[in-house]
């Protein structure tokens, strides 16, 4: 997948080392976890919903809210259209930041409506990159979101970049502290370059559920390397040189 000059102009080129270490992180998490087959959800709105509650918080909440939408027959393009926003922030209520989620959402359905007919089947008929940019433009939308959004709900094969992975490329030294999305999102791209877009659709399906499902158990704000399968891929500490057999440095 070709990135556009605005995607790229302020990033820095991955190395292939790098990519190829990744690639071999991948495979360790798919041993140690196997298929995730993700997003959690029964349909692609839902993953949409999921999308927009699940920024800065945690699942519970989100997965709460999910089932209270559920309950009230909410869960569909037609339910957040005819529900009214002051309804809809007390059903998402668990989920926190109610009165923005609630908001982007009306407003991402009104924005289906407009555009598409309230189709998201000709939404996912759009380029890649053409959807992107009007997923971004869009309240509520960031990086992260969009291609969540573009991947899971879409079937578009776009890398997402989450928390964890940011930790995961950063403490491995895959990239550099403070790497913009769109670097850590070319290291991913690089890293899986091989493939058709359905091959790469599956990798890229695949690599962001274990990056989550590793992070979770072991990459928080404070590390927890013991047992992580990602362990053996830490770099030596910086400044550290292998001793020779008589015990210099």
């Amino acid at each position: 997948m070709k990135l556009t000059r605005s995607q790229t102009s302020r990033s820095r080129k991955p190395s292939p080392q790098a990519a190829r270490k990744l690639r071999e992180m991948y495979d360790a998490l798919v041993a140690t976890y196997g298929p995730q087959q993700w997003w959690p959800a029964k349909t692609p709105f839902e993953v949409i919903v999921g999308a927009y509650l699940t920024q800065n918080t945690s699942w519970r909440g989100v997965a709460l809210s999910i089932a209270r939408l559920a309950e009230a027959g909410l869960l569909t393009i037609e339910g957040i259209r005819c529900i009214s926003e002051e309804d809809l922030r007390a059903v998402i209520r668990p989920s926190g930041y109610m009165v923005r989620k609630a908001a982007a959402l009306k407003g991402f359905v009104a924005w289906l409506d407009r555009e598409y007919g309230g189709s998201l089947e000709q939404l996912a008929s759009e380029s890649t990159w053409v959807a992107r940019d009007k997923l971004l433009a869009l309240p509520g939308v960031g990086p992260e979101t969009a291609d969540a959004i573009l991947l899971y709900a879409l079937g578009h094969p776009v890398m997402v970049v989450d928390e964890y992975l940011r930790r995961v490329t950063a403490r491995h030294r895959l990239v550099r502290e403070g790497a913009t999305y769109t670097e850590t999102q070319d290291l991913r791209l690089m890293a899986f370059f091989e493939g058709g877009p359905v091959t790469r659709l599956q990798h890229y399906n695949e690599f962001h559920a274990l990056i989550v499902a590793v992070g979770k158990r072991h990459c928080g704000p404070q590390p927890r390397c013991e047992r992580c399968p990602l362990a053996g891929f830490q770099p030596r500490p910086r400044g550290s040189h292998r001793k020779t057999q008589d015990g210099r440095q």
